[in-house]
């Protein structure tokens, strides 16, 4: 069973969509609200918005499956990443709306969870560690870069309206400092989109466990207001909107390759 693709690219660029995937086995399907079907937490369209990496030699890995499956920028031992707030964990059983992801009495056991993790969860981390490996050993560098996307008011998990870009370096523990300046300086020199670093969205579990600038491993999340480039309400993308979202996103890309 295929669980991830992953795009090999020349550049010492990793790109990781965690939560694009959106397909539900049927048997957990089944086992769902109405509302959790639709797999409404998804990172709709993120690998169509970032579909021009490749020309600048991006690898690109993209998960099948969505996140109520098993959420895998999450611990495998599901514990919190961000303590005392809300959030959702391996195997979601809460949606970002607060409402329950399973009918009642139907929520996965710890034997389940488990069975999750070895089938889905593994095989995404054993080939992101391999492609960090191949383009670390080919460069002598890469950079790590975690693509995300979530409404742009969710109540349950943040106050107000998210800004339009949310980078996250674990509080600047998983990059460089000249990295994060570069980033920042991007976002600054132009005033179409709002943004923040390190604020509600540091990074997961993916940026903070791969993230080594000491062994030139650098590791960045970038959380998109979905507003940005698609339709929030019934997940369409616009391209309209999109187009100038992804030349932002290409232009902090191309700062990230900067060595």
């Amino acid at each position: 069973m295929t669980v991830c693709t992953l795009h090999q690219g020349t550049a010492p660029l990793l790109i990781s969509l965690p939560h694009d995937g959106s397909e539900i086995p049927p048997d957990i399907a089944a086992r769902l609200t109405p509302a959790a079907q639709r797999a409404p937490d998804t990172d709709w369209h993120v690998s169509r918005l970032y579909a021009f990496a490749r020309e600048l030699g991006a690898s690109v890995l993209v998960p099948r499956y969505s996140r109520y499956v098993v959420d895998l920028n999450r611990p495998p031992d599901d514990v919190s990443l961000y303590p005392g707030q809300n959030t959702t964990g391996l195997c979601p059983i809460v949606q970002f709306s607060g409402e329950p992801v399973y009918l009642d009495g139907r929520q996965p056991a710890p034997a389940e969870i488990a069975a999750r993790v070895d089938t889905y969860w593994k095989p995404y981390h054993e080939t992101l560690q391999q492609e960090i490996a191949r383009l670390h050993e080919a460069h002598g560098r890469v950079v790590l870069w975690e693509g995300h996307s979530i409404r742009s008011v969710v109540p349950f998990l943040f106050d107000g309206r998210l800004p339009d870009f949310n980078v996250g370096t674990a509080g600047g523990a998983s990059c460089s400092p000249a990295l994060q300046a570069r980033l920042d300086a991007v976002l600054s020199a132009q005033s179409r989109y709002s943004h923040v670093v390190n604020g509600r969205f540091k990074g997961g579990y993916i940026t903070r466990r791969y993230g080594r600038p000491a062994d030139r491993i650098e590791a960045i999340q970038l959380e998109l207001a979905q507003l940005n480039y698609m339709d929030e309400d019934d997940f369409s993308y616009l391209p309209e909107r999109a187009e100038p979202t992804a030349a932002v996103i290409r232009r902090l890309l191309e700062a990230a390759l900067e060595s």
